[in-house]
Parts: C-alpha cells; structure tokens; sequence
C-alpha cells in the first residue's frame, strides 16, 4: 500500500513557493537572544510564573512542516535540538554548552508535545462516541459514579472547556494516583457547567479517566492501538524509552521559583509537572512526537481516516497562532513548550510547528512566529489555481 504522505513540490502541493519558501528565514531570525545593551541592568526575572520577560530567545530551534492533500511540500530543521546546559536566574540568560556538545535540530526531531496531547486524548474519545460507547450530552456520572462532583457535567463539557473547572491544580504535590483522583472527582466548578468557556487540563483528565473507566484500557493503549499504531506514527509515544533521549528536544532547566519541581535540564522525560507525577501518560500532556508523525494525524483527520468533529478537542478561530487560517473555518491547538498544529479542512492544508520555546527556561514566548508562518500557508493557498498549476512540470 503506498504511504498516505509524499515529499513533493509546492507547485505539486497546490502552494505557492514563494509564500512558502518566506516560513524557515521567519524562524531563523528568532533563534538568538536580543543583544544586550552595553551599561543596561540585567533583565528583571520578576516573574517567574513565566519567567523571564527578555533576554531569551523565542526559541533554541524548531521543525516546521507544511503541506496539503498527500504532499508534504515544506519539512525543514533550523537551531539547536540541544543548546544550553543550564538557565543563570542573575543574568536572565541560558549557560550554552560549547558548541561541539551542542544538538542540532533535525527534521526527525522528537519533541514533547505539551497540550497537543489534548487532540489525541479527544481523538479517541470521538471514536468512543461514533463507536456507541460514549454519548456526548449524557453525564459523566451515568458511565462513572463519583467521577465529578456536578452531576450535570458532560463529555461535550469536557472536550469544549465549557465544565466551569479552573485551569489546573496542583496534583503532582499529592503522593499517589487514588489521592490525584479523589482530588480531581472533588473539584467543584466555578461558574455551572456550560455558562462559559474556561481552558483547563483537567477537563482532558477527566476525559482520561472517563475513557480509561469505560473501555478498562489505559490511555497510552487506547491512543497506541486506535490512533498512531493505524496511521504508521512510530515516532509518537507516552514515556520515551532512553534510547530516543539523542533524538528528544531538551526543554526546561526546572526549578523553583519558575518551575514547580526541581528536576534541572528536561530532557527525555514529560515536561509538565502533573503528567510527570503521572509516570508521563496524561490526558492533557505527555505524548512524544515528530513533525512527520504529526503530519500523518493531520493527513488522517483531513481525509476522515480518523473521525474529527471540530469542536470537540480543537481550538478554531484563534489568530493569534493560526493567521488569517482563522478566518477560513481552522482548527488546531498549541502546546506550552512550543508546539503547533493548524488544520485548513476547506483546502485540506496543514502546519506544524515544533519549537523548543522552553529551552532552558519558560518564558513570555508569545506566538508571532506561529501567526506569521500561518500567514505565509494562507498567502500561498490564496495565488491563483492557474499560476501554481502552470509551474507543475
């Protein structure tokens, strides 16, 4: 069977290539720190709930890929998989390893995904749904008693962000799985259930306890058997083996005041605090992927090989990292160490972005690389059908 993605040419993809060839210099010139001025102060690291304001570059590297239909058009590496040994708090700034210790990026690179993770977690619960097995609009409770503490909270609830649940807790200071459950079942929501739309981790961890509850299969076997085993995506996974540690985008130099464990330089192992405590497979956070992999799910969600309902998982209408893609019916999410993904239904388009924005520090990162790359994919769908088709050979 021949594979669902090929490596081809804009012009074969339906692209511009000027448009495109825009996206890798965008990201290049994000790559070193702001230079510093000579009698300034060093920068205020006043803030560590996100850390430093400046003196960081937005990222160390990254891996953008781009295509539409089965061609992948754009798949390339800029910076460092690997920069720096350490992050100095007085300065502001990373410790870099010296240069022949140093990682390049690769497009092969795997990166931990962050909260992309959501979209695998909501990708099999859709399954469940057109399975029979889950009803969106039915209470969480009908399936699991004692899995809420508002019985009126829904699986719908869960997947829009509409539970009225606060962002996130603190569930990795608690000493075992039962007294993280317990904590996350006792949670009350603010406003009620479906008044407004609040972005929560827990809402995708009560989506992995409802799945895990109902098919009595964990969440990396469900993920592993009805997503990325199917679709060949044999560099994602929960919890690396060491093995892959050389392919792994380092992260974060985590500690506290800006970290809320002290682990030092990430690398290799989940990132975010609560799914480390959760041994690295969560439903907000933990899978491991590459560019290519991703690409893959894309593909998959496009063409309707995987059920994608867009509301449920997906953020749609966020230019702040799709571009003007917002304005045409896309849907994506990002992740908090850097990673993206946008999906173009109407043209069949899709971008990702991996980027080590974390390393070796959190930081005010904002997304203008993400929205501009995004602009440059919606500016090369928009040339005309007969200009891109003429260049085909």
């Amino acid at each position: 069977m021949a594979p669902p993605l090929s490596r081809g040419t804009c012009p074969e993809a339906g692209l511009d290539a000027a448009e495109i060839a825009r996206i890798v210099p965008g990201l290049r010139s994000v790559l070193e720190p702001p230079a510093p001025v000579p009698g300034a102060e060093p920068p205020a690291t006043a803030d560590h709930t996100t850390g430093p304001a400046d003196g960081h570059p937005w990222c160390a590297g990254a891996v953008v890929l781009a295509g539409r239909g089965d061609v992948v058009a754009l798949h390339e590496a800029v910076g460092w998989a690997v920069r720096y040994r350490a992050y100095d708090e007085h300065t502001g700034r990373g410790v870099e390893l010296p240069a022949a210790e140093r990682v390049p990026m690769r497009p092969g690179t795997v990166f931990d995904l962050a909260s992309l993770t959501k979209l695998f977690t909501a990708t099999a619960a859709v399954q469940q749904i057109e399975a029979g097995v889950l009803d969106p609009e039915r209470p969480l409770v009908a399936y699991a008693p004692g899995l809420v503490a508002d019985p009126r909270t829904t699986l719908r609830h869960l997947l829009t962000h509409t539970s009225g649940l606060r962002p996130e807790l603190p569930l990795h200071e608690l000493p075992d799985a039962a007294a993280r459950a317990a904590r996350l079942a006792a949670e009350q929501p603010l406003p009620p259930p479906g008044a407004q739309r609040t972005y929560s981790d827990l809402n995708l961890l009560l989506t992995q306890a409802l799945l895990e509850h109902v098919t009595g299969r964990p969440l990396d076997r469900l993920i592993a058997d009805g997503i990325t085993t199917p679709l060949g995506m044999t560099s994602t996974r929960f919890a690396p083996p060491a093995d892959w540690r050389p392919r792994i985008a380092a992260t974060e130099d985590q500690r506290r005041p800006w970290g809320k464990l002290d682990r030092g330089m990430v690398h290799g192992t989940v990132h975010d605090e609560n799914a480390y405590a959760m041994d690295g497979v969560a439903g907000h956070a933990g899978l491991f992927s590459t560019a290519w992999d991703l690409a893959l799910f894309a593909h998959a969600l496009l063409t309707g090989a995987l059920p994608l309902h867009p509301g449920l998982g997906f953020e749609t209408a966020r230019p702040w990292f799709m571009g003007p893609l917002a304005g045409r019916g896309a849907i994506g999410h990002t992740g908090f160490t850097g990673t993206s993904i946008v999906l173009d239904p109407d043209s069949g388009a899709f971008l990702i972005l991996l980027a080590n924005t974390v390393h070796p520090v959190r930081h005010t990162q904002g997304s203008g690389p993400r929205a501009r790359a995004a602009e440059c994919l919606a500016r090369a769908l928009d040339q005309p059908r007969e200009s891109v088709e003429a260049a085909v050979p």
